[in-house]
């Protein structure tokens, strides 16, 4: 009761960051893109055209992200660094929910490509790494620094098998007494079967070289062919899948899902996707340990990984910050086909329910609600009315907008909100008395009423100043002068003078004749016409 204060409440506020601009503007075009494409696409080409559309999203929100970082390095205000990091790391987040779900829900990974899918989906987002591995790979003595076994670890639980071979090769060479098990772990990484993206090898085949590949592991170890090297020993205990010795390298790994997607690949290479919840909640809990309780992107990450699509939509809508997000990756899931079973219990789908909410926010922007426009457009069920309730409410400042909007209405036949559109223009420009664009508005609107009250306004100012201003507009009147008996009389005794200027006497009296009988001068007028007629009285041939 004491406080007197106004807040001012808006209703998305990251529509007003000019970073992030970008991504509402470009995401629009590839919306509008997937609304009119070929449904008609069957199978796998339908598939792939899908797929290209998320990369096409996710590759925007990537740019965005970049833009924000730069934006975050070259300024000097803290708060502003502060603010652009915290984008930073949402739109990070974004990205890496949307690629998961892209994975899992849009390409649908089978068996086999799924682990390769989930490992570029790993390398892609844990790049804490890649300035140590820099580190490293610039100094003199790579197999020296004191980071040389992290960075090989990393490349192994990444499996990045290559790269870490060729790190490797370093240590043999600088260190001739481990060559022999230098050789024995490189010739194991080589050998390490992973499945391939073509159709080139069944799962079964795929399975019994991983357990050859296994047990030859298993071998070496036992062996104690390592014993003399405890890094090699724990990178073949890696290889073998084992737990704990994964577990160990916990801080190089950094989150828990990358745990989960090292240890399948290492442990059960040809996962199924409907098998990945129970691993995927098993290497949750073991990563966090009961320490920590499980962030909003865990939650959002675990309910992707148990395939529940909606629960994923449902913890997005709360975690971040806009409407952005969860309206476009439900339009691409819809038109995947894999939300149709899933209607709300008030009205619309879910998909034209996160559509009307994020184009809602969009049009509470001075300039970003001609984006929303076109979402409006592909709501088939609310859409129309929502577009109508809000063009309603953009103030129009300028006439150069108000004809923008005008043009939008015309396109979309909404006959109420040109008419109303016109007439607020007409009465501003009444307002700053500018009569010609008040007269024209009028006639847009084909209001009768004010078109005779703005006509009136012009006979009034001819009475008091002996002449006419916008002359153009009065003589290319045309048909539209019909609109109202005053505005035709305002054009056809114009047209009168007209003819007088014109020495063309005999049409000109015909004319004013025509306005003394037909009834349509305002009697204030009558005196003015009778005056008018004296000069054609005294000439020679009346």
């Amino acid at each position: 009761p004491s406080s007197s204060r106004v807040f001012v409440v808006r209703r998305d506020q990251d529509i007003y960051i000019q970073t992030l601009r970008k991504l509402f503007n470009e995401s629009h075009g590839i919306f509008v893109g997937l609304q009119r494409s070929e449904e008609e696409l069957a199978g796998k080409s339908r598939k792939a055209q899908l797929v290209q559309v998320s990369k096409n999203y996710r590759s925007v929100i990537r740019a965005c992200m970049e833009d924000m970082h730069q934006a975050a390095i070259s300024t000097r205000d803290p708060a502003l660094q502060s603010q652009y990091s915290t984008q930073v790391s949402i739109l990070s987040a974004m990205e890496l929910i949307w690629n998961l779900c892209e994975i899992l829900f849009v390409e649908a990974a089978a068996a086999g490509p799924l682990l390769l899918r989930l490992l570029d989906w790993v390398r892609l987002h844990v790049c804490d790494v890649d300035n140590m591995v820099r580190e490293v790979l610039s100094s003199e003595n790579p197999s020296k620094h004191e980071l040389f076994w992290n960075v090989v670890d990393v490349f192994v639980l990444q499996g990045r098998m290559d790269e870490a071979r060729h790190l490797l090769s370093k240590e043999a060479s600088a260190n001739p007494t481990s060559v022999n098990m230098y050789k024995i772990l490189d010739d194991l990484m080589k050998k390490m079967p992973v499945p391939s993206l073509g159709n080139t090898q069944t799962l079964t085949e795929m399975e019994l070289k991983w357990q050859h590949w296994h047990e030859e592991c298993q071998r070496y170890l036992q062996d104690g062919t390592f014993a003399s090297n405890s890094h090699m020993e724990s990178i073949c205990k890696i290889l073998l899948g084992d737990e704990d010795a994964i577990l160990e390298k916990k801080e190089l790994m950094t989150t828990w899902y990358h745990f989960l997607v090292t240890r399948l690949l290492y442990s059960h290479p040809t996962v199924k996707p409907m098998e990945l919840r129970f691993y995927a909640q098993a290497c949750m809990d073991l990563f966090l340990g009961g320490e920590s309780s499980p962030e909003p992107l865990d939650t959002i990450l675990m309910a992707a990984f148990e395939f529940e699509m909606h629960q994923v939509i449902k913890e997005c809508s709360i975690a971040l910050s806009n409407w952005w997000f969860v309206a476009h990756l439900t339009d691409l899931l819809d038109h995947c086909k894999l939300l149709q079973s899933h209607n709300l219990y008030f009205g619309s789908n879910m998909r034209e329910f996160l559509l009307l909410e994020y184009a809602s926010g969009l049009f509470s922007h001075h300039s970003l609600w001609q984006l929303g426009v076109d979402y409006f457009d592909h709501c088939p069920e609310y859409g129309r009315v929502y577009l109508e309730l809000h063009i309603e409410r953009i103030p129009l400042n300028t006439e150069q907008k108000a004809l923008k909007v005008l043009r939008i209405c015309e396109q979309r036949q909404m006959h109420e909100q040109v008419r109303s559109i016109c007439k607020i223009m007409a009465m501003k420009a009444l307002r700053n008395n500018r009569l010609g664009s008040a007269l024209s508005w009028s006639i847009r609107a084909k209001d009768a009423a004010f078109a005779t009250l703005i006509s009136d306004r012009f006979l009034k100012d001819y009475c008091e100043r002996g002449c006419f201003s916008d002359l153009d507009l009065i003589d290319n009147l045309g048909p539209s002068m019909l609109l109202s008996d005053r505005l035709t009389f305002l054009g056809k005794y114009r047209e009168f003078h007209r003819l007088y200027g014109e020495k063309r006497f005999s049409e000109a009296a015909k004319l004013l004749l025509m306005l003394m009988t037909a009834h349509i001068a305002p009697c204030s007028f009558w005196m003015t016409l009778l005056t008018d007629a004296l000069p054609l009285l005294e000439q020679k041939e009346v």
